[in-house]
């Protein structure tokens, strides 16, 4: 299956302030997750972004808030996005049938809606260093389960090359220089 960026949409999930400080290697999460954001933003690709229950998580940890000029949020109560309406309604709208997935918990969210799109018939992608999960364990067992559910798996250069094409797209220069 090759990702192209016009079919494609990104989504954000739960990267929160009382969530993200007891992610392992948060460090390197947020690093990865700002490379993608950035990466998706040059080559046009849409996002959307969610926060769980903010009243008790926080919002979207500004790092990653202020790369996203307007900066809105679909709040949910559901772990799997897909049972959020306004998300779904919002992926619906955007017409994109690929969404590239990033965020926290590998384990919970990611999953279940990783799972829950496919069984939509959308084709999810997750990117695999970015997302975590307070143990590792948690997101080695959680990529184990996207294999086994059929469900790509792909890194950040992996992506933005894929969907850059080409060393003569226009974006090439800059998408080198984001992954290095």
């Amino acid at each position: 299956m090759r990702i192209t960026r016009e079919s494609c949409t990104g989504l954000i999930i739960d990267i929160q302030g009382k969530l993200f400080p007891l992610m392992t290697d948060k460090e390197l999460l947020l690093a990865n997750c700002q490379k993608l954001i950035e990466g998706l933003k040059l080559l046009q690709v849409p996002l959307l972004v969610t926060q769980q229950y903010s009243k008790g998580l926080g919002g979207t940890i500004q790092e990653i808030s202020s790369l996203l000029e307007p900066f809105i949020f679909i709040e949910k109560n559901t772990f799997s996005c897909v049972d959020e309406a306004l998300y779904m309604e919002a992926l619906e709208r955007s017409g994109k049938s690929t969404i590239l997935i990033c965020g926290i918990e590998s384990h919970v969210c990611v999953l279940q809606t990783a799972v829950d799109l496919k069984e939509k018939g959308y084709q999810p992608v997750v990117i695999a260093n970015c997302i975590s999960s307070r143990d590792l364990s948690e997101k080695q067992v959680a990529l184990q389960r996207f294999a086994l559910e059929g469900i790509p798996v792909s890194t950040v250069e992996s992506i933005l090359f894929e969907l850059t094409r080409t060393s003569s797209a226009s974006e090439f220069k800059a998408i080198s220089k984001l992954v290095k």
